[in-house]
């Protein structure tokens, strides 16, 4: 029976409860234990799926084909543990599930209501998989406060008095803000977090305070005091170099120990950190610099491509290199003549996903200076689509080559597509078909599907293997038709799916490295595992940069 951390916010958002959740699981996992971790938002939205990059940042992917909130990418980056479809919910997704139970005759014609059914839906969401796992990490979205979070702060409230004593406990993040007139960091607005929490009925067993220095004895006895917690439990979050710091920097201040001591578990097994240890000497002594551009259409929000900006981390971790990332705006240099401006320099160009045609001129143009300067080029998804839309263009003389993206509103066509709407695809034994007019929502191909490399591909080296699995998350593919024509033009269809009718990788042989994929590689890769495709992409940029 899993025991369960319920991880709260108070104060201001985005103090990094995710990282903080995700470092706590590390820590759980380097003691011996087994976790899973889990993402309550309270968003009415039923998935994060049709939100724009800039409204919420990157949408994450499971294998099993949930669009979810990024902070499962640090769950999944920081313990290892695949995350599914059971570790995401909003509000949106529990009202709707509550309503179509309701349309069912479910409830026996009784009057629906917040308390119980929709907090009941909460608990029976939080039940599932409790008997797989040893520690539970459930993070609740927003602050306490918010008039959506209500229902789940009520739900694990209930939740923590159904279960025997000792099985809940609950951590709460807040805000320490330092004032530079007083030369003070102040309790109170962690006090009223605190007492806001305690109204509803939950009090916490850890405080977790984010401040820009260390909480002097005498604020950390007052924090302790006032919010009814022990000293030990007060645990200071200060800012960090790298969020791969993390697990070192909670373990040096007993988040670990101050959690397992909650749940009265003694003696404590004893940690084994070696492995994040070598991560942060990798970061902090690289024996090298690379230079990447990413070309994008959401670079003004980081967050937006947050897995892609770690998996090159992880790739720089791999190669033992510094990756300095800098963001592009594709739509810079829509025009040829700024590009060798905006990108000389660079040891390795990324053009990431992306969804319309805003700023993908840009991209084909990035695509193009790679592919004639022999610089590294990855192309991911959109990235991959606008690397054969450019060679249709440059290579085989079509010159009005685009996608169906771009065109299918219009009323007369100005591209000749290569690029098409995926209407119909093998899931398993499954057949899935697709219409233009379909809702957006949950509507792409979406999650883990195989794929098969061509023997002696520079991809099937890369994996060294010939057989693979990787995420997706998009609506249109490269036409097969155009296979032969582009292949006779040097860019090679070196993954394809299971039955040959999906183009999954291309690339340029003889180019340094020049390769586009239809999945996302990023979402599978982890300081600790880089994605092999990142780290084989580092170290031609290393390369790269030993030229130039």
């Amino acid at each position: 029976m899993a025991r369960y951390v319920f991880i709260t916010g108070g104060v201001v958002s985005s103090l990094g409860k995710g990282l903080a959740s995700a470092a706590l699981g590390a820590l759980l996992q380097a003691r011996g234990y087994s976790v899973r971790l889990r993402k309550l938002d309270p968003y009415l939205n039923v998935d994060p799926g049709t939100m724009s990059p800039f409204e919420h940042g990157e949408v994450f992917v499971t294998d099993d084909g949930a669009e979810t909130d990024l902070d499962l990418g640090h769950y999944e980056r920081f313990t290892g543990v695949a995350a599914r479809r059971t570790d995401s919910i909003s509000s949106g997704r529990i009202y709707s599930n509550v309503l179509e139970k309701e349309r069912r005759g479910d409830y026996l014609g009784k009057t629906i209501q917040v308390i119980p059914h929709v907090t009941n839906e909460i608990k029976n969401f939080l039940h599932i998989g409790e008997e797989e796992t040893d520690f539970m990490l459930c993070e609740i979205g927003g602050t306490v406060g918010d008039i959506e979070g209500l229902p789940f702060f009520e739900a694990i409230r209930q939740f923590g008095q159904d279960k025997p004593r000792g099985q809940c406990i609950y951590m709460h993040l807040t805000l320490l803000p330092f004032i530079a007139a007083s030369g003070e960091l102040k309790t109170k607005p962690t006090q009223h977090s605190v007492k806001e929490l305690r109204a509803i009925g939950i009090a916490p067993d850890v405080l977790v305070c984010r401040s820009e220095m260390p909480i002097p004895p005498k604020e950390r006895e007052k924090l302790a005091l006032f919010c009814n917690v022990r000293p030990e439990a007060v645990i200071a979050a200060q800012d960090l170099a790298s969020i791969y710091e993390a697990p070192l920097a909670y373990h040096a201040e007993g988040l670990d120990q101050a959690v397992l001591d909650a749940f009265m578990i003694s003696p404590a097994p004893k940690p084994n950190l070696a492995k994040w240890e070598d991560v942060i000497d990798r970061i902090h002594n690289p024996e090298g610099e690379v230079k990447v551009a990413i070309v994008g259409k959401y670079t003004q929000l980081e967050d937006a491509y947050k897995s892609i900006a770690e998996a090159l981390t992880h790739g720089g971790i791999a190669n033992r290199v510094k990756v300095r990332a800098e963001w592009i705006d594709s739509e810079l240099f829509e025009n040829d003549d700024d590009i060798p401006p905006l990108l000389e320099g660079f040891h390795a160009i990324l053009v990431p996903g992306g969804f319309g045609e805003r700023g993908t001129e840009g991209m084909v143009h990035a695509a193009r200076f790679a592919r004639t300067r022999k610089v590294p080029y990855m192309g991911i998804c959109l990235g991959m689509q606008l690397a054969v839309i450019e060679a249709s263009r440059d290579l085989l003389g079509l010159a009005d080559a685009g996608s169906e993206e771009f065109d299918h509103d219009a009323g007369e066509r100005r591209f000749t597509p290569v690029i098409y709407h995926l209407k119909e695809w093998l899931e398993g034994n499954r057949t899935i078909k697709r219409e233009v007019t379909d809702d957006k929502g949950g509507t792409m191909r979406l999650g883990a599907y195989d794929a098969i490399l061509s023997e002696g591909s520079q991809a099937a080296e890369i994996y060294g293997s010939t057989a693979i699995s990787e995420r997706h998350r998009h609506r249109y593919e490269v036409d097969i038709a155009y296979r032969e024509k582009l292949e006779g033009c040097g860019l090679h269809f070196s993954g394809l799916s299971p039955d040959g009718r999906l183009p999954e990788i291309v690339e340029i042989p003889g180019h340094p490295w020049y390769i586009g994929v239809q999945f996302h590689p990023e979402l599978k890769s982890k300081p600790f595992a880089p994605h092999p495709l990142f780290a084989d992409f580092i170290r031609a940029a290393l390369e790269q940069s030993r030229l130039v």
